[in-house]
């Protein structure tokens, strides 16, 4: 007969696990069934395209957002609302990044919303993103004149024409216009815009406008006056002939367009009344103060 440990008789064919005895060996588990390891195979699948496909789909979103933003800034300038557009260049710029000629378009619409030091800003990092690009230059330059810091406008405008091609009409032309803006440097100028004429041939309404400012500025009057007449008569042309195709464009675009001829004629017709005011041609002056005010000239913001 065996007995426990207190002493007690144990049954036959009764065991007792010692407290010693190692613990029971567990069995494997079965295998999973077939069909629970498929539908694992076709989760890890789908999570594998999803992270390929991912990039791809960020890159889709981006470029929607980046177009409407862009969309809705034009439509935004087209009704004056420049505070407006300034925002939805930002969005745009948020999803795309830095990139140059974004910049360069909200330094623009800043200057007109009256924030010189912004467009400043934006000008600089633009000038970054593309060192060699004469446009961050150009917004530089105009930041400048609105600032009042002529010497830092001068060596803008002369760094545009640095990087233009030789004899770049478009360059000299700024940079001239630069000079008569901050009212230094008017020989030279005149070099610029004279050189400027020569290279274009048949100069368009803003060489002649630039011509005649110039000419004020080194008190040669009645000629200013005939080449103001000349870039006004030229630029009302160009108002008449892209009125006819007001039906062929989208129509944000065609009041955007048309609000930046404005702008170029305004600056013409205060230039002209600049002009006739010291020639003694009151009346007419008068006149033309007032239709450049009501176009929107502006030196402050950047119209000028």
């Amino acid at each position: 007969m065996r007995y426990d440990r207190d002493g007690f008789p144990i049954p036959p064919g009764f065991d007792v696990e010692s407290p010693r005895s190692p613990p029971p060996v567990l069995e494997p588990a079965s295998a999973p069934r077939r069909g629970g390891k498929r539908l694992v195979l076709a989760a890890v699948a789908i999570a594998v395209l999803a992270a390929i496909a991912m990039p791809e789909a960020l890159r889709l979103v981006r470029h929607l957002v980046v177009n409407w933003s862009l969309e809705r800034a034009a439509a935004c300038e087209a009704r004056d609302d420049v505070g407006g557009a300034v925002v939805e260049l930002g969005r745009a710029l948020r999803w795309r990044g830095a990139d140059a000629d974004l910049l360069c378009l909200r330094a623009m619409l800043r200057l007109e919303d009256q924030d010189a030091a912004g467009a400043l800003d934006d000008a600089e990092a633009a000038a970054a993103e593309a060192p060699l690009a004469v446009q961050p230059l150009r917004v530089r330059a105009l930041a400048h004149v609105v600032l009042g810091h002529a010497d830092d406008a001068l060596a803008a405008a002369g760094r545009v024409v640095e990087l233009a091609t030789p004899g770049d009409a478009e360059a000299l032309n700024f940079r001239a216009y630069v000079r008569a803006l901050v009212g230094r440097e008017i020989p030279e100028a005149l070099a610029d815009i004279e050189a400027a004429i020569v290279a274009v041939g048949d100069a368009p309404p803003e060489l002649l406008d630039t011509r005649g400012y110039v000419l004020f500025l080194a008190g040669r009057t009645q000629e200013a006056i005939d080449q103001f007449n000349l870039a006004i008569d030229g630029m009302r042309q160009h108002r008449r002939e892209f009125t006819r195709i007001a039906d062929r464009i989208d129509p944000d675009e065609f009041a955007r367009r048309l609000r930046a001829l404005d702008h170029g004629l305004a600056v013409m017709l205060h230039h002209r009344a600049l002009a006739c005011e010291k020639a003694g041609l009151v009346e007419q002056a008068k006149q033309d103060f007032e239709l450049a005010r009501k176009k929107g000239f502006d030196p402050s913001r950047g119209i000028m």
